[in-house]
């Protein structure tokens, strides 16, 4: 049906509707039509780039409604933005590693144009942040394989590393993670000068407790 309406003459297919201001390659995108993106993008007159109201991308609205083989898609091509963050400041990168897509965040960091380390304007949390604080332990290790990616960069309300907002949660796993690396603090604190030590004590988290106990043991010696 796609394929029949774009051979009508006066067809628009970048045009946006009046209500979200959507382009039809952005509804296919949202929906998880790849077929129609495919038929989409092969054309010189729809843009990869078209945003809504809310500046959600084609791109954006993949990530957001985990439609990996789109989000593929689009990456192929040298003229889509992978950084375009939406109204409130999320990136694709953001929202992927939020939300634990291990294969979207993999796709996106392959792209040389790629800022991993962007945070949102609302609260300055990075993809690591996010991963962190909701516990994907596959979406935070991903982007610490990253050169320009800081652990121990703070943010969210009470400007908490990676660390913190981990041991807060009791995500024990990513714990392990960021102890791992030789050039996290165990002791950053945050906005109230609370150390993730205290944050896992203060909330139970036995298991976390013990592993920062540990670290800073062995710096301690």
């Amino acid at each position: 049906m796609v394929k029949l309406l774009l051979q009508t003459k006066h067809i628009q297919p970048g045009r946006r509707d009046t209500n979200s201001g959507q382009t039809p390659l952005s509804w296919a995108a949202e929906n998880g039509h790849e077929g129609i993106v495919k038929v989409l993008l092969e054309r010189g007159d729809v843009s990869p780039n078209g945003s809504g109201r809310s500046n959600r991308t084609p791109l954006w609205l993949a990530t957001e409604n985990g439609h990996e083989g789109i989000v593929k898609l689009l990456l192929g091509r040298g003229d889509v933005n992978p950084d375009s963050p939406r109204k409130s400041g999320e990136t694709p990168l953001l929202w992927a590693a939020a939300n634990g897509n291990e294969g979207i965040v993999n796709l996106l960091l392959a792209r040389k144009d790629i800022h991993p380390d962007t945070p949102d304007t609302n609260y300055s949390q990075t993809p690591l942040l996010w991963a962190a604080k909701n516990g994907h332990e596959g979406t935070a290790k991903l982007p610490l394989g990253q050169k320009d990616v800081n652990p121990n960069t703070p943010g969210g309300l009470y400007n908490q590393p990676s660390l913190s907002l981990a041991a807060e949660n009791g995500h024990e796993g990513i714990v392990k993670l960021l102890l791992g690396r030789k050039d996290v603090n165990p002791d950053n604190s945050s906005k109230f000068s609370q150390t993730p030590l205290m944050l896992a004590e203060a909330r139970g988290h036995y298991n976390v407790a013990e592993l920062l106990r540990a670290r800073h043991s062995r710096r301690i010696q």
